[in-house]
């Protein structure tokens, strides 16, 4: 979708950032998750086939002055949401899990320059580059948004919570549990 002021239509395959700040670009649109190859490795796969999940976003550029008084800096705010199944770390099954972005990008000449201000500053600063995969720096953005374990507020399945062996039991589980260094604490004696 493009705004009323912009003339281009902005692709995210082949975004040219520099342009799209300068006429204050806005682009929207929805992709299916199968369309991030990463990200679908992370997901619970059986519950992709049942409901392809979507991923919506919005992407708008914009120039700032520097309150220095040097160049102006390109930026990028990208925003997005989806709703992906994970496996729940609690009873295994399928957990849909809530993603949402909501990030800055600041834009430098090169990659020097990125490494020195990335971490003085709380958004993410990035090579300007004459062509950019919007969908590129979503899925990454997606794949850090990932829970580190996810799991369900209450799984709908009852989960057990110990390990036994039911063999045990049969040849009398009573026994108390063998130390593997008893016998090297007998030689020393």
């Amino acid at each position: 979708m493009n705004t009323p002021q912009s003339k281009t239509m902005w692709t995210p395959e082949r975004l040219d950032v520099r342009s799209f700040a300068r006429a204050s670009g806005q682009i929207t649109g929805e992709a299916p998750v199968t369309r991030f190859a990463r990200l679908v490795e992370e997901l619970f796969e059986s519950s992709l086939a049942e409901v392809p999940a979507l991923v919506q976003w919005r992407a708008e550029g914009s120039v700032r002055e520097d309150p220095q008084g040097g160049t102006p800096a390109i930026w990028l705010n990208l925003h997005a949401k989806a709703v992906v199944p994970l496996q729940c770390q609690r009873c295994l099954g399928s957990v849909d899990t809530a993603l949402e972005i909501d990030r800055w990008f600041r834009f430098v000449a090169d990659e020097v320059t990125a490494e020195a201000q990335d971490d003085e500053c709380e958004e993410d600063v990035l090579v300007l580059e004459p062509s950019m995969s919007l969908y590129d720096l979503l899925e990454d953005e997606l794949l850090m948004s990932l829970p580190l374990v996810p799991m369900h507020d209450t799984c709908p399945v009852s989960v057990v919570m110990q390990v036994s062996d039911p063999g045990m039991a049969a040849e009398g589980g009573d026994k108390p549990p063998v130390h593997p260094f008893a016998a090297l604490a007998r030689l020393k004696k």
